[in-house]
């Protein structure tokens, strides 16, 4: 039998990069790449099978990207392949790999700390996605290891210097309620509707805050590969009381077929990856089936699979999830995946881009929306202040990166006010800035697809980039998405500030209140008088 990588790659081995051949990825660098990443049987089958990793797009973004690339590297890895370290245990354990290679890490307790708050989950691809050789500036390690000063200091100093374990249990629980899990009133975003029996049922597992989206927590998704820093949905992965939690699909299509505006279902979480395909396909076949759900036009699946396990599509396992992706190609329901990249890195290796290719060949329109996080993909100069040329740059890569792919760059979103934003958040007009240097560099088939959104009650707010009224500065802003969609209809503006990081904290410019925030206290409070009357 032929060696697999020739088969794959033989009939395009001649790639030549001028002026770069060193650069030029060829056979054997690709079975090293195999060899290292541990790809299984199974798995190299797929790859003869399907030409997932072809030279030329290998050569072409080792030769255009190297200072981002894993394919040519070829230090051992840290992480036994195929692993997942959850919770105390799971950190204490790669804190002692890491030991046994060099590597200490510092205040241990207070990313305890941290763990015990938020929750801990790292697969192995994605710690050994980390250049540990520099790992303190790498954004995979801020993205999936707790760091110090994520939580302020008084309740560290308490956690840290705690005599008991029962003493950090009381700290914990009590920093916990300060979290914020539900940001933006999104407890008003919970749908109901009466049955055919004239009974008021509410939908605990789902929110539809605007017309033409549902969002769906499946009880199949309350779970994560790796868990973010930064995420903004602790309080499903650590399973709050108030979490939400779909477990009748039936019960969300007949709510669906009373609401015609709904063209998308957005599967999420926790990581709408998890969910497997037998339960997919229940939620799928019927919006094929049944005439009277025909307005659902889009199937938008919320995972970061890709950057923290996208082992799992490489596997014969998931052909019956390509099988019902095919399926909605073929009954013209658009199949998106929603991904979350920030760092070019999480995309340059030969796991995610075989994945990405697999996907693409069963009809997913593969998206991205990338939270712009300080630490993670905003960076520091020397005097704390924002690396707006570096910041941008990375950005711009990454962009590029994402359309060689044929992976559409869908927005660019900003810390929601939840878990430690302070951490993760930066200056509005840092971001801005950071954001314009983006847009101006990139051709416009590779720009986001929307300014930087970001959320609150109200909807999805834009900067749109910065305005000057009778001599005064100013940031002008409009909706993307909106409580009343036309909203999105009128640029208006605020006051220009160099230091807010929220967008609900800059003023006004030239009125007492924003256009909108008399109606919007009209409708939340008429949600939570109908919340509160149905519920009792």
């Amino acid at each position: 039998m032929k060696d697999s990588s020739s088969v794959i790659f033989s009939s395009v081995d001649q790639v030549k990069l001028e002026n770069k051949p060193h650069l030029m990825v060829n056979s054997a660098d690709v079975q090293a790449m195999l060899d290292r990443y541990q790809f299984s049987e199974d798995a190299r089958q797929i790859l003869v099978k399907e030409k997932l990793l072809p030279l030329g797009l290998l050569s072409r973004l080792q030769a255009a990207y190297p200072q981002h690339s894993g394919l040519l590297e070829t230090k051992p890895f840290l992480f036994k392949v195929a692993s997942n370290y959850a919770g105390l245990d799971g950190f204490r354990r790669v804190c002692a790999i890491l030991k046994e290679n060099g590597i200490q890490l510092s205040q241990i307790k207070e990313r305890e700390f941290y763990i015990e708050v938020y929750r801990f989950l790292a697969t192995s691809h994605s710690l050994n996605s980390i250049n540990w050789d520099s790992y303190a500036t790498d954004s995979v390690y801020q993205l999936v290891l707790p760091q110090p000063g994520m939580i302020a200091a008084e309740p560290t100093a308490a956690y840290v210097s705690a005599a008991s374990a029962e003493e950090r249990a009381r700290i914990v629980a009590e920093y916990t309620e300060k979290t914020n899990p539900h940001d933006g009133n999104q407890q008003l975003n919970k749908p109901w509707f009466e049955n055919e029996n004239g009974e008021v049922e509410f939908l605990e597992g789902s929110q539809h805050k605007y017309p033409q989206c549902q969002l769906v927590f499946d009880t199949s998704t309350q779970n994560c590969f790796s868990f973010c820093t930064y995420c903004f949905r602790h309080a499903q992965v650590r399973g709050d009381e108030d979490m939400f939690l779909q477990k009748d699909i039936t019960q969300l299509h007949n709510y669906v077929k009373q609401h015609p505006e709904v063209s998308d279902l957005l599967i999420t979480g926790g990581d709408g990856g998890f969910m497997p395909a037998n339960r997919f396909e229940q939620y799928i076949r019927p919006i094929i089936e049944d005439p009277a759900l025909g307005h659902i036009r889009n199937i938008r699946l919320g995972t970061r699979s890709l950057t923290f396990h996208p082992e799992m599509i490489l596997s014969s396992k998931y052909d019956q999830m390509l099988e019902l992706f095919d399926l909605l190609y073929e009954n013209g329901i658009q199949m998106a995946w929603m991904a979350h990249f920030s760092t070019p890195r999480e995309l340059l290796n030969p796991r995610t881009l075989a994945a990405i290719r697999r996907l693409k060949a069963h009809g997913v329109m593969l998206r991205s929306q990338s939270p712009i996080m300080n630490h993670i993909s905003l960076f520091t100069d020397e005097n704390g202040e924002v690396d707006v040329d570096k910041s941008a740059q990375s950005w711009i890569d990454l962009a590029n990166i994402l359309a060689m792919l044929g992976i559409g760059f869908h927005s660019m979103y900003a810390a929601r006010p939840t878990g430690e934003h302070h951490y993760f958040a930066a200056p509005l007009a840092d971001i801005e800035r950071v954001f314009s240097k983006i847009y101006n560099a990139l051709s416009s088939i590779n720009r986001p697809s929307r300014h930087i959104s970001m959320t609150i009650s109200a909807g999805k707010l834009a900067i749109l980039g910065t305005s000057v009224i009778d001599g005064e500065k100013c940031f002008a802003l409009q909706f993307t998405e909106g409580r009343n969609m036309e909203w999105m209809n009128r640029v208006f503006h605020a006051k220009y500030d160099e230091q807010k990081n929220k967008i609900d904290l800059l003023l006004p410019f030239d009125t007492e209140k924003y256009f909108f925030e008399e109606e919007l206290n009209e409708i939340e409070t008429r949600l939570a008088d109908v919340l509160r009357r149905r519920l009792a």
